[in-house]
């Protein structure tokens, strides 16, 4: 029993700080712009594939080959909201169909260029153990750089001046726009900041499983998940939806016999269960940072 339970938190930890990196960066760009941006899986995808490429076909090592996929996406973000998100942005509806069609887009260009199987991308080697639980150096590396990077997140957004105009922008627009802030720039940087977590994510998750051109499918509905759980536009609401989506599948996978095909189930139900008690999720404020 304290076996099963020490794998249980292992794991669920490291799931769970995966998912609050792919979430963060939907839930900031909701929380800056209003724009639910249902082509946020289409940009994970392509972080995976376009490190594959950079490795493979470009002969580049994993970290400079991270580095560029993480920028041609954040880059990719930019463009998709300048050219097909920044026409609508008033338009709710219209948000959400110009963007799954960006997403069927994407995929239909990736399978184009890379076929319509699957590829493996390899960042580190070997495995270890930790407290007698098997982890893989990928999935303790996927952990390591998901928590420090929504530190720096979370500095950011509190400390910086961008950052003081993203909260700035999300609490009343109008009177941000009053006081000088280029609202459509600060767009189109949240797009880009959002993009290459996205992609990041999938590049770190992707490592450890395997990259297909359907995968945005699973990863946005579980970026919608934890963040409605949260609260849609709350930071700290992604964090906490992150860390009990993580445990609450790893205990179906790890406390049940062929769990893992409960999982993306599992994060719905408990989806559901909060926003019976809470409408408006945990945490239902737009840009909730601690100063």
């Amino acid at each position: 029993m304290i076996e099963t339970l020490i794998t249980l938190l292992i794991l669920g930890a490291i799931s769970g700080a995966i998912y609050a990196l792919l979430a963060l960066g939907f839930s900031l760009i909701y929380g800056v712009a209003d724009v639910i941006n249902l082509a946020h899986g289409a940009l994970y995808m392509l972080g995976a594939y376009m490190f594959y490429a950079f490795v493979s076909s470009f002969q580049l090592e994993s970290l400079p080959a991270l580095v560029l996929a993480v920028i041609f996406v954040g880059f990719t973000g930019m463009i998709i909201y300048r050219l097909f998100v920044h026409p609508v942005i008033e338009d709710v509806l219209a948000v959400l169909m110009v963007t799954l069609g960006v997403t069927l887009m994407v995929e239909q260009l990736v399978r184009l260029n890379f076929g319509g199987g699957n590829i493996t991308v390899n960042l580190l080697q070997g495995s270890t153990e930790i407290v007698g639980v098997t982890v893989t150096t990928q999935q303790l590396l996927a952990f390591a750089v998901s928590l420090s990077l929504l530190a720096v997140l979370w500095i950011f957004i509190a400390k910086s001046k961008i950052g003081g105009a993203m909260r700035a922008v999300a609490q009343d627009r109008e009177v941000a726009m009053l006081v000088g802030i280029n609202t459509e720039r600060l767009y189109m940087l949240t797009m880009a900041l959002s993009a290459s977590f996205a992609a990041l994510a999938g590049i770190l998750i992707a490592a450890y499983t395997v990259a297909s051109p359907g995968m945005w499918s699973y990863p946005l509905t579980m970026s919608f998940a934890v963040v409605v759980l949260g609260g849609l536009g709350s930071i700290k609401g992604s964090l906490v939806g992150a860390f009990i989506v993580g445990y609450a599948e790893k205990a179906v996978t790890v406390l049940i016999p062929q769990g893992s095909y409960l999982q993306g189930l599992v994060a719905l139900v408990v989806m559901v269960v909060v926003l019976l008690v809470r409408p408006a999720g945990l945490f239902g404020k737009r840009m909730e940072i601690e100063r």
